[in-house]
């Protein structure tokens, strides 16, 4: 059980701060798609792909005491950050966790916005699909918010670059 909990601690390690439960939610989800050893179960919701599981694996680790979570309110909006504390460290390091080569997708994905993984993760999601049945997927279910042909286009790229970060072997530390 706490193998799962130790996934998130360490891809929010990884990250440094997550900012946002969406993004949290998206990042887990293009990080699974990429072979990286989480086994939440995804459906398709609002905002893309979403869990339960990990929603509720999340709150278990803030009121475990193993991540900080800030909650910033701007009016009716409230904006999430996850970072790691120490108790959350020493939790790692007990457990040996740690996400492989995929560290570094997980790096490059948290350098992009919430909008943008909600995007590639939909892709993901569609990628059983021909192309042009993807788009039609996205162009309706997510009409509200106005992904062009070229952002998809630059989402199947990003998913490239994200694919060959997790296969490249990182150079020797001499």
């Amino acid at each position: 059980m706490l193998r799962r909990h130790a996934k998130i601690i360490r891809l929010i390690e990884v990250a440094g701060e997550v900012s946002g439960r969406k993004k949290l939610q998206k990042m887990v989800y293009i990080a699974k798609h990429l072979n990286m050893d989480f086994d939440e179960r995804f459906e398709f919701h609002m905002y893309g792909p979403y869990s339960e599981e990990l929603t509720l694996r999340v709150d278990e680790l803030c009121n475990l005491g193993f991540l900080d979570e800030q909650v910033e309110s701007k009016g009716a909006i409230h904006m999430y950050r996850y970072t790691l504390n120490e108790r959350g460290r020493d939790f790692l390091r007990y457990h040996g966790t740690t996400l492989g080569p995929g560290e570094r997708a997980i790096t490059r994905m948290n350098e992009e916005n919430s909008r943008f993984l909600e995007l590639v993760s939909t892709i993901l999601y569609f990628a059983h699909l021909p192309y042009e049945e993807m788009k039609h997927k996205i162009f309706t279910l997510k009409s509200k918010q106005r992904y062009t042909e070229e952002e998809i286009h630059k989402g199947l790229e990003f998913i490239e670059e994200l694919k060959a970060l997790v296969q490249e072997v990182p150079p020797a530390v001499h």
